[in-house]
């Protein structure tokens, strides 16, 4: 892929020209000292001084003996080393507010290309709705994947000469209480054609896509052709589209074709020999009983909390339900 297939999937750049069939976004430019704070990993832990006094985690509990740990006493005579001051970006804050009042009073955030989704687990709803901008720089802040937009978007370019863009934006997107997981489908274009189609959410299965499999092929395959296909300017891309309980698809995203983006149902090589193979056909997964889920560990935290070493519970654990699924698929009816 080139940089420029990569910079056409930042939302600042798609959401202006998809507008109408998205959902709803407010899309702020983020100051360079607040990118600095994100990446900063030099001392504590520290979030934002916040000018209207809200707090991320309002449930803790706060313990003035924790504060004598910042202090380093040097010897008789000396002051004791402060604790550093936390960082404040008003200005920020105040327009992050209006965004979220203007998009009905929760959002969920995302930079450039990404959204937090592995520092869920530290908010207080396991969610990444946010109410607040303490909420917002609390889960940008502890989020691992997002390193990726702001230090390594453009490893994977063949034309690479930027380690970064020239400037991050922070999309607030309105949060939907009523969204559905089953309801979101990753697509894959090649060459402008419609390669694939997979459910997005692939670690469940949902006995309501099998019912409405021929119905959401159908209304993606026209909502690509009529919305996407003359609109988006790379010939290699991937799109997430959601689809509502009245019909109309709702485009979430786009990614490069390939690198960082994950295939799902698919690998990359099935889907380049899809096209190869039979031209203009799409292939439509999703997963179609228990077996097929594809393996993940949903425990609202983050990887490097689990031992999963040789004789762990996890180990046990994962082992029994691989030996259970082998059964399964060598269970008379499994495909015989």
């Amino acid at each position: 892929m080139k940089e420029e297939d990569v910079n056409r999937c930042q939302i600042q750049e798609w959401y202006p020209k998809f507008k109408p069939v998205s959902i709803r976004t407010v899309i702020h430019e983020l100051p360079e000292s607040f990118v600095e704070y994100l990446v900063d990993d030099s001392g504590p832990f520290l979030l934002p001084l916040s000018i209207s006094g809200e707090d991320a985690l309002p449930n803790r509990i706060h313990n003035p003996i924790d504060e004598e740990d910042y202090q380093v006493s040097e010897g008789p005579g000396d002051e004791s080393e402060q604790p550093p001051l936390p960082p404040s970006f008003p200005e920020l804050e105040l327009n992050i507010k209006e965004s979220i009042n203007t998009l009905g009073g929760a959002v969920f955030p995302k930079l450039n290309w990404s959204a937090p989704k592995d520092s869920a687990w530290i908010s207080t709803s396991g969610t990444l709705r946010c109410t607040s901008f303490s909420e917002i720089a609390l889960l940008l802040r502890s989020s691992d994947s997002l390193v990726h937009d702001l230090c390594h978007a453009y490893d994977s370019c063949i034309d690479k000469t930027l380690s970064r863009p020239p400037s991050f934006f922070l999309a607030l997107r309105k949060w939907y209480s009523s969204f559905l997981p089953e309801m979101e489908f990753r697509c894959f274009v090649r060459g402008q054609q419609l390669a694939g189609i997979s459910q997005r959410e692939v670690t469940t299965f949902y006995p309501t896509l099998l019912e409405k499999k021929n119905d959401l092929e159908l209304l993606i395959k026209e909502f690509f052709t009529e919305n996407v296909r003359q609109k988006f300017e790379s010939e290699n891309y991937t799109f997430d589209v959601y689809v509502t309980k009245d019909g109309r698809a709702k485009i979430l995203d786009f990614n490069p074709w390939g690198a960082f983006t994950l295939p799902l149902l698919f690998t990359w090589e099935e889907l380049e020999q899809n096209l190869k193979e039979v031209e203009n056909l799409v292939d439509f997964r999703i997963v179609e009983s228990q077996c097929g889920i594809r393996p993940g560990l949903k425990t609202a935290v983050p990887q490097d909390y689990l031992d999963t070493g040789p004789g762990s519970g996890w180990d046990q654990f994962l082992r029994k339900a691989d030996r259970e699924l082998q059964q399964q698929k060598m269970a008379p009816g499994n495909g015989a």
